[in-house]
């Protein structure tokens, strides 16, 4: 039986002119250059054998943003949920502490393109990293994880 695939990440959120906004991410390289609606995600990643889960979606927000989130913010457990490939995904919102949002810049990733051509490019791992109104971050995502952004909106209510 294989391993279970976890990625622990975080949703930033803010409020701006249309209320409630959420950090979501698009996929950088070629793959993904013509691919918009439903391929955006939250920021997230493995876990180091270390690493708590925290961390670990502290750690992936940097890598995939360039942003450093301080480790005293106020998290917010939005639980677990299973992408359509069964990987499962471990998530905490975030109050955006930066006014306003330095420049976010992704880590650099190598890639096979085109695939089982044997050649590496180097692409930023996300391409783009941009705020959205809660509705229009809910268009863009994947999906399945949706309930996530619901599920923060649901406690921010709260």
């Amino acid at each position: 039986m294989a391993a279970k695939r976890i990625s622990y990440g975080l949703v930033m959120y803010r409020y701006g002119n249309q209320g409630l906004e959420i950090l979501i991410s698009h996929p950088g390289g070629p793959k993904y250059a013509k691919k918009d609606a439903g391929h955006w995600t939250i920021p997230k990643g493995g876990k180091d054998p270390h690493e708590s889960e925290l961390e670990a979606a502290l750690r992936e927000f940097k890598e995939e943003t360039g942003l450093k989130v301080p480790e005293n913010s106020v998290f917010i457990d939005l639980g677990s949920i299973v992408q359509k490939g069964g990987k499962h995904v471990r998530a905490w919102g975030v109050g955006c502490p930066w006014d306003p949002l330095p420049e976010p810049e992704s880590q650099l990733v190598s890639v096979e393109w085109p695939p089982g051509s044997l050649q590496w490019m180097e692409v930023p791992e996300m391409d783009r990293i941009e705020f959205f109104p809660r509705d229009k971050a809910c268009e863009l995502v994947k999906q399945s994880q949706v309930p996530l952004l619901e599920r923060l909106e649901d406690a921010l209510r709260d």
